[in-house]
């Protein structure tokens, strides 16, 4: 049956929509943090459907509360009042830290960062966006112009002129060597020499830690010192939450908090997890850029009873068991395990991220070069050995992607990790 699927996806569906696996899997169910697929298999799931899957598989009071609002209604769009939507907006709103927020809601994290940047370009009355390099902001025409990543950029065609800064990837490029002090200061240096050469922005979109990047991440403070730049300037601060957001990083629950010294961003974006596999994504700003819009515009997806639903039920779960808590926790013991488990793994160059979200970075022994194909041998043994994990990486970089589901705990976590140091051990 999973060949004849297979046959069947390929006959139907784009040759770019990736699978993982040399004989990709079917996920039929789920419950806590594993996951079957159809051939009866049983994985430890430590990528929740790229980080969406925030709490756990099935969790029983987000089934009970979209259950219960399916049978009453699903969908009326936003042209009618619609109580969820207020009472989630009312809650995000007040967790932002932003002052006097305001809520858009949308499908996903691309539409939310395409929402973004049309409040930001509005609002300012320019196209031009710094953004990072390394970056990953969704898969349309306009989050893709500001994806500071090959492997994920299609096309040079663009509604925005793009400048990308650096500061997104400690480890790497001009100013790798330096302390984080001059790290910073050089990024700095950097920003407003370009700031010189261009049009005055509309604003910066950042993500405090590279999803897709490969959980790349700065100093703490980095987005602060640039923050101090462009709020002289009136340039936007956009802090993309997406897989940063809720508390998956341990320390805060949402990561531009880690550069929070000049405080909160002028716009945060978010989805993936406060959905637990609903789509929900979003834009919180201030009222000012919020309103900028002089023209009508409505969501007819975003903000649905049911989607709503699930993301209230999920985030009185997530506070309720402070799971964030967890995450700082758990995720604290698991990264000091990866790295004792790989000092022992040549191709192992950098084992970095905080709470769960993890990145283990590959490449050939001795080098700085990528080593793709030890990044595709690693998770195929962790498959084999009852592990789900991800990848990523941008320019010159492999990494292995590790993000469970919040609520996962010590022996899951020691599970995991045991499996994943036979897959490092396996790297030919």
């Amino acid at each position: 049956m999973t060949d004849d699927l297979l046959g069947r996806h390929r006959g139907v569906l784009p040759d770019w929509l990736a699978l993982y696996y040399e004989e990709p899997i079917e996920i039929t169910h789920g419950e806590g943090r594993h996951v079957w697929d159809s051939a009866g298999n049983r994985y430890l799931d430590f990528f929740g459907g790229i980080l969406t899957t925030m709490t756990a598989h099935a969790l029983p009071e987000v089934t009970k509360a979209v259950s219960e609002q399916a049978g009453r209604i699903i969908h009326s769009s936003t042209l009618y009042l619609n109580r969820q939507m207020v009472e989630l907006a009312e809650r995000i709103a007040q967790l932002s830290g932003i002052p006097d927020a305001r809520v858009f809601f949308t499908t996903s994290g691309t539409e939310a960062n395409d929402t973004a940047l049309l409040l930001a370009t509005t609002f300012r009355r320019s196209n031009t966006i710094l953004a990072m390099r390394n970056s990953y902001h969704g898969r349309s025409f306009g989050a893709v112009g500001i994806t500071g990543n090959r492997a994920w950029s299609p096309t040079s065609l663009s509604p925005f002129q793009t400048l990308y800064v650096h500061g997104g990837v400690r480890t790497r490029g001009p100013y790798a060597a330096l302390d984080d002090y001059d790290f910073v200061a050089a990024c700095v240096d950097d920003l407003k020499d370009l700031l010189g050469h261009t049009r005055p922005p509309a604003a910066l979109i950042a993500e405090p830690i590279q999803g897709v990047g490969g959980f790349t991440s700065p100093p703490d403070g980095l987005y602060a010192a640039f923050r101090e730049v462009l709020h002289e300037r009136g340039i936007l601060w956009i802090s993309d939450e997406v897989q940063t957001g809720w508390g998956r990083t341990g320390e805060h629950f949402w990561g531009w908090q880690a550069h929070g010294r000049g405080g909160p961003p002028d716009m945060l974006t978010f989805a993936k997890g406060i959905g637990n596999g609903m789509s929900i994504g979003g834009v919180v700003a201030r009222a000012e850029i919020m309103n900028c819009l002089d023209a009508n515009s409505i969501s007819t997806f975003g903000g649905t009873q049911v989607t709503m639903a699930a993301g209230l039920a999920n985030l009185t779960y997530l506070l309720e068991h402070d799971l964030q808590g967890n995450a700082r926790r758990v995720g604290g013991m698991l990264i000091e395990r990866l790295r004792a488990a790989a000092a022992h793994v040549p191709a192992v160059r950098e084992v970095r991220g905080r709470g769960l979200m993890i990145g283990i970075e590959l490449t050939r022994p001795g080098t700085d070069e990528a080593h793709p194909e030890a990044v595709a041998a690693v998770l195929e043994a962790a498959r084999a050995g009852g592990l789900l994990i991800g990848k990523g990486g941008g320019h010159d970089t492999s990494a292995l992607r590790i993000a469970p589901p919040l609520s996962l705990n010590v022996a899951e976590a020691e599970e995991g990790a045991a499996i994943l140091e036979q897959a490092l051990r396996s790297i030919p």
